[in-house]
């Protein structure tokens, strides 16, 4: 059994189980949600949970009223420390945060394995935060035989990951994109850049930049998916670092979204 253990509890989310869990619990239950049709995937923010944690909860509330729906989850993210071609899936065996392991899909994974855009790496996915920071939110939200498909992004199209995403993505699988927005611009023009990013998402115009999205390449792939299986998104909250810290002249923006059947 081979296990990829945290490389960032301690910093960007705590690393006591009781007090996370709690944590996260408190942000579940600030709204109470109406349950919406079946939701078939989110985009939610990557950063340290004090500043995007509640961001990320609006979406991951809404996807625990629908946990009994929901087998697999499809966890596609940015490499922020390793360039690399293509992307990447683990070789081993979990998953582990501090509220414990999650198993990965690796029977389903293999339908990759000829894929020559797929590369097959442990090393690649050690450090990377940003698929790291939603496993306490799944552990919490989602019953605990879910399996996990960790999808690593790097330099790939947005088509080329769709189609990936496509032969995995079934009735039974959530698709969770992890993406930031804008970064270090002033409050005010953070605010303008992100609002124009809503709006391209809004119109399923899969032509989102790194410049206005980290996570754009899973964004992208999913507005296109989303287009094409006649999908509806909603954003469900927009803020930045700014908000919750004070600072305004050096922000980083947060939006979640949930993805439905019509």
């Amino acid at each position: 059994m081979t296990i990829r253990s945290p490389a960032v509890a301690g910093q960007f989310y705590n690393n006591n189980p009781t007090i996370l869990r709690a944590q996260i619990e408190y942000w579940l239950s600030e709204d109470v949600l109406d349950e919406c049709r079946a939701i078939r995937a989110v985009i939610v923010p990557h950063a340290g949970y004090i500043y995007s944690g509640q961001t990320a909860a609006r979406a991951y509330a809404l996807v625990r009223q629908q946990k009994d729906k929901i087998k697999k989850v499809l966890l596609v993210g940015p490499s922020h420390r390793v360039y690399f071609k293509g992307c990447a899936v683990p070789a081993c065996d979990q998953f582990c945060s501090p509220l414990g392991n999650l198993d990965i899909a690796q029977d389903t994974l293999k339908l990759l394995k000829e894929n020559t855009l797929v590369t097959f790496s442990d090393s690649l996915h050690q450090q990377e935060h940003s698929l790291e920071v939603q496993l306490p939110f799944l552990q919490v939200c989602l019953n605990p035989e879910i399996r996990l498909m960790p999808l690593l992004v790097c330099d790939i199209s947005a088509s080329e990951l769709a189609t990936i995403i496509d032969a995995l993505w079934d009735e039974e699988t959530l698709l969770v994109i992890s993406s930031d927005l804008s970064h270090f611009h002033t409050y005010t023009e953070a605010n303008r850049i992100d609002r124009h990013t809503c709006h391209k998402i809004a119109h399923f115009q899969a032509e989102i930049t790194p410049q206005e999205a980290c996570g754009c390449t899973g964004i992208n792939a999913l507005l296109l998916l989303a287009k094409k299986n006649g999908y509806q998104l909603e954003q469900l909250q927009h803020n930045n670092s700014g908000d919750t810290s004070g600072d305004l002249s050096r922000v980083v923006g947060y939006v979640s979204y949930i993805t439905t059947e019509l």
